[in-house]
């Protein structure tokens, strides 16, 4: 006798089945990868003609993503619609799943998620460790907190790989300070960023991937590596593994989702931000996991068995970004340095032009050791670079 979960499996065939990814650039190209190997189609929609999932889509549609009428039109013959972007028409979702559409992560979820102040509202009305915050309506709000400076200013909605944060140190000088509806979070004196990527199915199936380590690039707030696993004790990463399910269970997600954390010098956990679809902090889990947040991914929003997380080898991702100063076509130095070396996975994005700190790429190295492989990662980042 076949279980239900078994029987799924059958109606993974062209004609029966058709995932729908609102969004069309790297993450996007990353999920059809891992779903090309399950023959599911897979069809994009992105505002760019040129988006990385051009080619490689089953079908690919050019549309405005916050559009009402455009994402209600793209979700009408897909059977599963999901993300690999939260700045999407969550509207449009709602009415395709009161129609009977599978929408993963679910509309609410995404409209909660995409709003970095309810974020912040979830974490204190369910007992989630963050940094404290405020909420403002306007720059002109912010002198009242004065004596909490200094702060991070987010803005609730729109940002996005850095965009939408800045840095604010002296109440008397606002200069930099966004005037919109903003979170401003009180700076944690952290010992290291880490990230966890747990993974929940339609029957309620937990699964997380072990947790990593973040370096960012303190010009362009982005990460510039990760090194997986994190170097933290087993009691640090039980914390976090157990805020992770937490947020995924109290969220009731159908999919991944990426929790961000810093980790005090005092031991403690706390969550910085979290994504409802695949990560960037995930990237390394193509190489160096048994089971990849692509797939992962693919598995939940399907109700499929979740994989095995369990890590391969100790990995290392370094972002690809572009170059200060180069602006244009894009042309890539140092690839063939990278190629001959063993453990080293390249991964372009097919991104037509370049431009300062553009994710571009991201290069796995996977060594028996992460000391092995940290070092070669440090070194590739001298070697390779996207110029114009």
């Amino acid at each position: 006798m076949h279980s239900e979960k078994e029987d799924l499996l059958q109606y993974i065939q062209p004609d029966r089945i058709k995932i729908g990814v609102l969004g069309g650039g790297q993450l996007g190209r990353m999920m059809i990868q891992s779903a090309i190997n399950l023959n599911l189609p897979v069809c994009c929609l992105d505002p760019d003609p040129n988006a990385p999932c051009k080619h490689i889509a089953t079908e690919f549609a050019v549309g405005n993503l916050n559009d009402f009428d455009t994402v209600y039109a793209f979700g009408q013959d897909k059977d599963v619609i999901t993300i690999e972007i939260e700045n999407v028409n969550v509207a449009a979702l709602k009415k395709l799943q009161s129609e009977g559409k599978k929408v993963f992560p679910q509309p609410e979820v995404i409209e909660l998620i995409k709003d970095k102040g309810l974020q912040k509202l979830f974490y204190k009305e369910h007992d989630i460790p963050s940094p404290e915050f405020f909420l403002i309506d306007a720059k002109e709000e912010i002198a009242q907190y004065a004596g909490s400076f200094p702060f991070f200013q987010k803005m609730r909605t729109g940002g996005y790989d850095g965009k939408g944060v800045v840095k604010l140190s002296d109440p008397q000088n606002l200069g930099m300070a966004f005037d919109v509806p903003s979170v401003l979070e009180t700076l944690i004196d952290f010992d290291k960023e880490i990230s966890v990527i747990v993974a929940r199915n339609a029957g309620g199936s937990l699964s997380c991937f072990p947790a990593v380590e973040c370096a960012f690039n303190p010009e362009a707030n982005l990460v510039e590596f990760l090194f997986s696993p994190a170097t933290i004790d087993a009691g640090i990463e039980k914390q976090a593994i157990d805020i992770a399910k937490t947020i995924a269970e109290k969220l009731g997600i159908v999919g991944i989702l990426a929790v961000e954390m810093f980790v005090t010098k005092s031991g403690q956990v706390l969550v910085n931000e979290i994504a409802p679809r695949p990560h960037n902090s995930g990237h390394h889990t193509i190489e160096g996991n048994i089971t990849s947040q692509f797939e992962q991914h693919i598995r939940a929003i399907l109700d499929l068995p979740l994989g095995d997380t369990a890590i391969v080898r100790p990995a290392v991702m370094i972002n690809l970004l572009g170059e200060k100063g180069y602006e244009g076509a894009a042309r890539y130095t140092g690839l063939s340095e990278a190629l001959e070396q063993s453990g080293v996975y390249v991964h372009l994005y097919g991104k037509a032009i370049t431009k300062p700190f553009r994710k571009m790429g991201h290069i796995t190295v996977t060594d028996k050791e992460l000391s092995k492989a940290t070092e070669k990662a440090r070194a590739l980042k001298e070697t390779v670079k996207i110029i114009s």
